[in-house]
């Protein structure tokens, strides 16, 4: 290498290009190690970590969690009887192995389970002698015609059709409540997780399978938190098959790119090194893959892929001047490096803004997405060109690099225009025309929550879905349940203001749109009370009598805790859409303040709506915080790199009509802003910056180069605007497959994704030249070898 180039090499340059043998036994080892540990990795993810557990609400429900059984995380077993009714030996005998099968599965909360053969599901009934009652099924059932009338009277005492019974008696429910953690049977010392994929494969070959093989007549569905995700982990096992076909699609375009089959291969070998450490990384920190942290590798494939193109298209064009591989490489590494760093800096920022929002999976997926972006660094920015000085680029690809400096490109040519005086205006107009009609639109239909019944981030068809709606069709208490605790003094719940303000609450839910049933103490009491005066509906009601209430509540069990501090009420929703949520919610919290006062509290919110609730108020307070951040540290770094207000503007508004657009087009295709959703709009704008970067960088050096405007965005087109046009496309089209996912939450991360790419990669290329017509002034940048970290 000639000296004047070695005096231009920085002091990283030499570092890394004088020992180059160093450098890539060095990655070897670490990529040995790494990828043993990411060999490693396994889908995980608990309850807790998809709540956020700094909420009011879900402190509260943690507060008295004791005190509030089965209203955390259960799974609900529908068995279906498909003639007939389950007035039948053969049904309750398939009840009974059913119940017992799930009692023994590990992870299961035995002492809270119900169904029609637990002890603790009861009937009552007034006699002449007085209240009688006892188990739903006696001690003396076998089955008999006779016994089985007995239980359908039974049952009817109960209370528990439209609850653990169906309203057409066709079907009954078993209840099972899970623990997060529990004794291994082989070190009751040692507390095991709940596996949920394991848990849910259980449910599907021990009861579900086994049962409907050993009695035809009986269908089986099944819900709940655990069940759904189960669905989801296995669902997205199908990650590996797209990514398999997303890698395929890069290797072919790739190959198309740069017509050099050693420099696709780099790129791609690379960028799997970065995925690989990335997993290993990941899984040294003690994390696991849960559904919504699937999609990080893939984005930093996607990340990796956009660096690499830029490198092996920068080697390209150095090689036409280059005597050898080596000083190719070197100029490139010179050229490319910082305004890499600065992009991947920028990305790594992005992500970690997330750590803002206190819900363990969101927070993950930002790490995870932070420590992929800081191994870009290595495999990306500093491995690939020295694989590249080794291996060097075909004479093929070379030859055409050379032909296409010199050749005329209409496209590129047509594209500048871009930066004309007379299109640069109407360019600006349109996208400020398009982002106040984007951001109008979204401010009118962008929801935070979800927008459809049952598990939205399984498609409605799937089998899940069917089973929520079974539940929905045939029980008065859906599988949406909002717990509203009444906290009292110690044995005050049982006063009569407290349970006639119960009563008021009780009352004014179920005539709240959207709310299905309420249930309380109250149901039980008033219902007793009714049957202590001969069965007569004017009794229907509380009594003032402490002792006459006192003996009501008494069979109310369940319904309250030991020292009757703490009484649930139940609201049965027909669905936790957003909409349903926010107006349930206001109207306990308009209740709760009219109502609350010493001794008396009506408190917020437990059960799997109250979680829901407390989720969408979190992601509604920190969406907009969170792309706050997001463009104020992206404008800080491309502020630090070019030293120039009217540069960071150039990168930055493209990426904030990106946001707008994809906000917008989530309101159109009714996906809302939940935990699934919420990170797109944060690494789109993270993957989006690059594109600005390395296209400023580049326009940058021509306008110090003396060139005119349009003129200097013409040769960045020819050559780095080449690669980010290549970059958006290719990514889109790898992650566009994600769309035809079993899995509809990972084909709508596909479909925004997609969107996001191009519209980024659009925005690069077309708004950046445009503002930069208003905002930078070719005259003083021509010459100037100072202003941006860039220069040199």
């Amino acid at each position: 290498m000639s000296k004047h180039h070695q005096d231009k090499a920085t002091f990283l340059e030499r570092l890394i290009f004088n020992n180059r043998p160093v450098v890539i036994l060095l990655c070897l080892l670490v990529s040995i190690f790494l990828f043993y540990q990411a060999s490693q990795v396994r889908p995980s993810t608990s309850f807790e970590k998809m709540i956020p557990l700094s909420h009011p609400y879900i402190q509260k429900m943690i507060e008295f969690r004791n005190d509030l059984a089965n209203l955390g995380n259960t799974v609900r077993i529908s068995v279906e009887a498909k003639e007939g009714n389950i007035f039948t030996k053969e049904y309750m005998e398939t009840l009974r192995q059913i119940h017992d099968e799930a009692f023994y599965i590990p992870g299961v909360d035995r002492s809270g389970m119900k169904s029609l053969w637990s002890p603790s599901v009861r009937w009552t009934e007034v006699t002449e002698e007085g209240f009688d009652g006892g188990e739903v099924i006696p001690q003396t059932y076998d089955g008999s015609e006779g016994s089985l009338n007995e239980l359908r009277n039974n049952v009817l005492k109960s209370g528990q059709v439209g609850r653990l019974v169906a309203n057409n008696f066709k079907s009954s429910i078993i209840d099972i409540p899970l623990q997060e953690s529990y004794p291994d049977p082989n070190d009751q010392g040692k507390l095991i997780s709940l596996d949920y994929q394991k848990f849910s494969h259980e449910l599907e070959e021990k009861i579900r399978d086994k049962y409907e093989l050993q009695n035809p007549n009986v269908e089986i569905h099944i819900v709940g938190f655990a069940k759904k995700v189960g669905d989801l982990i296995d669902g997205l096992l199908m990650v590996v098959v797209f990514f398999a076909i997303a890698f395929l699609i890069t290797l072919v375009l790739l190959y198309w790119f740069t017509r050099c089959i050693r420099s696709t291969i780099s790129v791609l070998v690379t960028t799997l090194i970065a995925v690989g450490w990335q997993l290993g990384l990941m899984n040294l920190a003690g994390f696991g893959l849960d559904p919504y942290s699937m999609l990080v590798p893939f984005l930093i494939f996607a990340i990796g892929i956009s660096h690499g193109v830029q490198k092996i298209n920068g080697i390209a064009l150095q090689s036409g001047e280059a005597d050898n591989a080596l000083i190719a490489a070197r100029r490139t590494f010179r050229q490319l490096f910082l305004p890499g760093m600065i992009a991947i800096l920028a990305d790594a920022v992005g992500f970690i803004t997330l750590l803002i929002i206190d819900i363990g999976v969101i927070r993950e997926l930002a790490i995870g997405a932070s420590i992929g972006v800081a191994v870009i660094v290595f495999t990306n920015l500093i491995l690939l060109p020295v694989a590249i000085s080794y291996l060097g680029i075909s004479k093929k690809a070379v030859e055409r690099s050379k032909k296409d400096a010199r050749t005329e490109h209409p496209f590129w040519r047509a594209l500048s225009n871009f930066a004309h005086p007379k299109v640069a205006p109407i360019s600006v107009v349109l996208a400020l025309v398009v982002a106040v009609g984007g951001f109008w639109y979204q401010k009118q239909n962008l929801q935070v929550g979800d927008l459809d019944q049952g598990a939205p981030e399984l498609r409605p068809d799937s089998r899940y879905n069917q089973d929520n709606d079974f539940v929905i069709n045939n029980y008065s208490t859906s599988s949406d349940v909002l717990v509203v605790m009444v906290k009292t003094a110690p044995e005050g719940c049982s006063h009569y203001d407290t349970l006639a303000a119960m009563d008021e609450l009780t009352w004014k839910m179920e005539n709240t749109p959207g709310v299905q049933s309420a249930v309380s103490m109250v149901t039980v009491a008033r219902q007793g009370i009714k049957g202590m005066n001969e069965g007569s509906l004017k009794w229907e009601t509380l009594s003032r009598n402490q002792h006459v209430l006192n003996n009501s509540i008494s069979r109310a069990e369940g319904l309250y805790n030991s020292d009757c501090s703490v009484a649930p009420v139940m609201v049965f929703l027909n669905d936790h859409k957003a909409e349903t949520l926010k107006r349930v919610v206001a109207a306990v919290e308009v209740f709760a303040e009219e109502n609350n006062r010493e001794g008396l509290e009506f408190l917020l919110a437990a059960g799997n709506a109250g979680i829901e609730a407390a989720t969408n108020e979190v992601i509604a307070k920190s969406e907009l915080t969170i792309l706050t951040l997001v463009y104020i540290c992206v404008a800080g770094m491309c502020l630090i790199t070019f030293r120039s207000i009217p540069a960071t503007i150039c990168i930055v508004l493209p990426l904030i009509l990106t946001s707008i657009l994809g906000n917008a087009l989530m309101a159109f295709l009714g996906i809302g802003m939940k935990v699934a959703t919420l990170p797109v709009i944060a690494l789109g704008v993270g993957i989006g910056v690059d594109y600005g970067i390395y296209i400023y960088s580049r326009l940058e050096s021509f306008l110090r180069a003396g060139l005119p405007l349009q003129e200097a965005y013409y040769e960045t087109l020819k050559s780095t605007g080449k690669a980010v046009l290549f970059t958006g496309l290719c990514l889109a089209i790898g992650v566009a497959t994600w769309m035809f996912s079993a899995i509809k939450f990972q084909a709508d991360m596909g479909l925004m994704l997609t969107f996001m790419f191009i519209v980024n990669m659009f925005g690069a290329l077309w708004l950046l030249p445009a503002l930069a017509r208003f905002l930078i002034k070719p005259e003083k940048l021509a010459g100037k070898v100072g202003g941006s970290l860039l220069a040199h």
